[in-house]
C-alpha cells in the first residue's frame, strides 16, 4: 500500500511505501528521505499503487512517529524560529540586499536550510558564520523565486481562497499569456497575476478544456449560415456552447452551435 506524505512545511507532497501499516490522514509518521528520517503528515488513506507508480521504487515510511518523535518536531519549530529572528536582526544589522522567507530545520537538526530573496547575487558569508557561531549548525543558504515564496508565505488570492501553491500545489506548471487569451480573460496584468505577480496558477486548470472547445466552435470574424440568417461571429462562450453574430440586417443574434447550417462535405468522383 502507498501513501502521500508531506515531510516539512513546505516539503514536496510525495508516494511513499506504507507497506501494511495501518495508516490514516493526519497521521504523523516518520519516512526516509535524501538526509534521512523524516517527519512527515500522511494526507490520504493507504491506497493501491497505480502501475505507473508501482514500477518505480519508493521510499519507505519507517515508523509512526512516537510521542518524542512529535515533541522533537514541535522543538525543531522553535529552533526554526529563533534562527529566523536572529538572522533576520543580522541581515538588518550587515545591511544586505536580501529578503529573509523562511527556515527549515531538518529531523536530526543536523542542519538548518535558511531561504531568502534577492534581486542578485548576495555574499551571505559573513552572515553563515555568525549563524553558525550562534547555532553550532550546519547552514545552508538557499536563494528562491517569488513564487516560491508566496508558497511558503501563503495568503488568500483574489479568488478568497488560500493560494493553491500553499494548499494544495505540489509543483509549479508553466503558465503562459495564451492561457489567459484563449479563456478570453482580460490581460491586465493585475487581474490575471497572483500574489507573487506572476501569471497566476489557476489559468492552466482550463486552458486544456478551452483548446479543446475553441477547435469545434467558428472563430471570431467568420461569417456563417445559420438559421436566422448569414451573420458574423463577434463573440464566443466557450463554456455554454454559444456565440453572438451580426447578421446582415445590423441585429445581433446569441445562437448556438446546433443553429449552424453546414454545407454538406463535397463527394470524391469515382473513377470509371
Amino acid at each position: 500500500m502507498i501513501v502521500r506524505v508531506q515531510t516539512g512545511k513546505y516539503g514536496k507532497v510525495c508516494f511513499f511505501d506504507a507497506g501494511e501499516m495501518p495508516l490514516h490522514g493526519g497521521d504523523q509518521v516518520i519516512v526516509e528521505s535524501e538526509t534521512g528520517e523524516a517527519f512527515g503528515v500522511v494526507l490520504c488513506e493507504p491506497q493501491f499503487p497505480a502501475v505507473e507508480t508501482a514500477q518505480r521504487p519508493l521510499r519507505k515510511v519507517l515508523r509512526v512517529a512516537s510521542g518524542g518523535e512529535a515533541e522533537k518536531h514541535r522543538r525543531n519549530s522553535e529552533l526554526e524560529n529563533h534562527i529566523f529572528d536572529f538572522c533576520l536582526a543580522k541581515i538588518k544589522e550587515r545591511s544586505l540586499p536580501m529578503c529573509l522567507v523562511s527556515v527549515q530545520c531538518l529531523f536530526d537538526t543536523a542542519k538548518a536550510i535558511v531561504y531568502f530573496t534577492a534581486d542578485g547575487r548576495v555574499d551571505f558569508r559573513e552572515l553563515v558564520k555568525d549563524l553558525v557561531h550562534r547555532f553550532r549548525m550546519r547552514i545552508e543558504m538557499k536563494q528562491i523565486g517569488v513564487r516560491h515564496q508566496a508558497k511558503m508565505v501563503g495568503g488568500l488570492g483574489t479568488c478568497g481562497r488560500h493560494l493553491c501553491c500553499a494548499s494544495f500545489l505540489g509543483d509549479f506548471a508553466p503558465v503562459s499569456i495564451k492561457m489567459a487569451k484563449e479563456q478570453n480573460l482580460s490581460l491586465n496584468p493585475a487581474k490575471i497575476s497572483g500574489m507573487c505577480g506572476r501569471l497566476m496558477c489557476c489559468l492552466n486548470y482550463e486552458f486544456d478544456y478551452y483548446e479543446k472547445a475553441r477547435k469545434d466552435l467558428p472563430k471570431v470574424g467568420k461569417k456563417v449560415n445559420t438559421v436566422y440568417g448569414t451573420g458574423k461571429v463577434i463573440r464566443q462562450n466557450i463554456l455554454t456552447e454559444r456565440m453572438t453574430i451580426t447578421l446582415e440586417s445590423g441585429e445581433e443574434k446569441e445562437i448556438s452551435f446546433d443553429d449552424i447550417i453546414r454545407e454538406p462535405a463535397p463527394q470524391k468522383n469515382s473513377s470509371s
